[in-house]
């Protein structure tokens, strides 16, 4: 080791022989020796970063989340080896790789709440498919360091690039072992065993980040779909009152400043009066924090729990389709129910476009039928401007029809250029929570006077991330409101305050749309 040091000190041209894999020119027993050592130092170096990661481990790791996270860092070895041909090439993207994991895993939780997940890794795709939502909200520096940085990398591999077939074939060979290994230990009873049920905290502080990362997706990829819900005789029975207008609004990030920062002053009108004259109302306890606006639109429309779920709970949206008879649209639309989604944003997002019709919605209303957002207005479409197209839909509905809005002006960051002349944070969302209070008000008051019997549900998805001012803990809950229009003398009589998670809140709609 210490000729290695010297060497890349002292010898910028052996330096170069050694990244390309074969500094003494063996062809064989030179490359295999240079392999082995870079291996040796990466699974070291990899077992410090991986002690990193948050939340902490207190006590030992198991000896088989060891031996997976070892088998998983030696097939990444080999998987570089076999691109690149360069031992130290492929160690320093192996180790690299699991650095950019454990940053990310560790600036997610610090933000969210959470470590970074199997199911995160869908929203590579989406980074391609979707790049202004994320990378909105990176500085001009920022975004050109990662454009150079991305050059810099691929020119450094052409550069380091061995033609040799040898070094190759190695890693091939070495990739191929890991695979075979790690099937074998997976199938084995001690694989078998890890990880039966999701508990992400737990299981990251006995088995390591990179191998819950593999068993969970495993356990995921083995979940089968539930069985087809066939619609009972209750709900197939035309003899009783049901509202003729349906609307649900699950608005980002909306929850009571009161219950965020303890401030009676801050109380929202519309709310506090919503709150007096629903049906029934209360906290709705949410799994996510400042994200995973899916995991409580999953819950409301298609009334799963998390315990139900499995390890599909933390992406549900990636398998709602084999779970279709369970939406909220296909079991009203068994009622009669025309079914419209609204949402003022792109709805290839999370595959709205292609979910919402296998699922039973009618029509899809997109950010195409919304003004283009102006300077100054914001982001996104605001709540007001959503609001105005809800009323025109109700006005426009003829016979049953659900109307599922999902809004987007609260979404973050909160930054101090968010608002005109606000410094952002905490002044930033309470400017825009309260344009979702107005939009609630209005519509409450739109459907009162339609003279149509009618249910509004308005929902908030999950809190707001704030970093210094709201960041996550143990209160998660947002606040729903639901309320009751008949025509004649009013609401009847409803359950009051009941506090609900997502998937209680869809039953909740169902019992209220077939109450007399």
């Amino acid at each position: 080791m210490a000729l290695i040091y010297r060497a890349i000190l002292l010898h910028p041209i052996y330096c170069r022989a050694l990244m390309r894999g074969n500094p003494w020119g063996w062809q064989r027993g030179g490359t295999v020796a240079i392999g082995a050592i870079s291996l040796l130092v990466i699974l070291a170096a990899s077992l410090m970063l991986d002690s990193a990661v948050r939340p902490r481990r207190t006590g030992r790791r198991s000896w088989q989340g060891l031996f997976l996270h070892l088998l998983t860092m030696s097939g990444l070895f080999g998987l570089f080896l076999a691109v690149s041909g360069s031992a130290i090439v492929a160690a320093a993207l192996a180790i690299g790789l699991q650095l950019l994991f454990v940053i990310g895993s560790n600036a997610k939780h610090a933000m969210l709440g959470e470590p970074l997940l199997f199911s995160d890794l869908t929203l590579f795709a989406a980074l391609f498919r979707h790049p202004s939502f994320y990378l909105s909200a990176l500085s001009a520096a920022q975004k050109v360091g990662a454009v150079l940085g991305a050059g810099g990398l691929l020119l450094a591999l052409a550069w380091l690039f061995v033609p040799r077939l040898s070094p190759h074939l190695i890693g091939v060979g070495l990739l191929l072992a890991v695979l075979g290994m790690m099937s074998l230990f997976l199938r084995s009873r001690a694989g078998r065993d890890l990880a039966r049920k999701p508990d992400m905290p737990a299981d990251l502080a006995r088995h390591g980040l990179a191998a819950t990362l593999l068993l969970y997706w495993l356990r995921w990829r083995a979940t089968p779909d539930p069985p087809i819900l066939a619609a009972s005789v209750e709900e197939r029975g035309a003899d009783q009152a049901r509202p003729e207008l349906v609307v649900v609004v699950q608005c980002e990030s909306f929850a009571d400043p009161v219950d965020l920062t303890g401030d009676p002053r801050l109380a929202l009108p519309g709310l506090t009066r919503a709150r007096q004259a629903a049906w029934q109302w209360g906290d709705l306890g949410v799994s996510g924090f400042g994200a995973y606006t899916m995991r409580t639109e999953f819950g409301v429309l298609f009334g799963r729990s998390e315990g139900d779920l499995g390890f599909r709970q933390y992406d549900p949206f990636l398998t709602a389709k084999g779970e279709a008879s369970y939406a909220l649209s296909a079991r009203l639309g068994a009622w009669g129910y025309r079914a419209l989604f609204v949402h003022p944003h792109d709805l290839r997002f999370y595959g709205r476009d292609r979910l919402m019709p296998a699922i039973g919605f009618d029509r899809l209303v997109g950010e195409e039928s919304f003004p283009p957002v102006t300077a100054g207005q914001g982001r996104y479409v605001d709540d007001r401007t959503l609001g105005a197209e809800l009323r025109t839909l109700i006005d426009a509905a003829t016979g049953p029809t659900l109307i599922y809005a999902v809004t987007m002006e609260n979404h973050g960051p909160w930054t101090k250029d968010r608002v005109a002349g606000s410094p952002g944070g905490l002044d930033a969302y309470l400017h825009h929570v309260r344009s979702s209070d107005v939009m609630l008000a209005d519509l409450a008051d739109h459907l009162a006077g339609t003279g149509r019997s009618a249910l509004l549900v308005f929902l908030g998805d999950h809190r707001p991330s704030i970093p210094g001012v709201l960041e996550p803990g143990q209160a998660r809950h947002t606040s729903y409101v639901m309320l009751r229009f008949t025509p004649g003398d009013g609401d009847a009589s409803g359950p009051g305050r009941a506090d609900l998670t997502p998937d209680e809140l869809h039953h909740a709609i169902l019992r209220a749309a077939r109450a007399d």
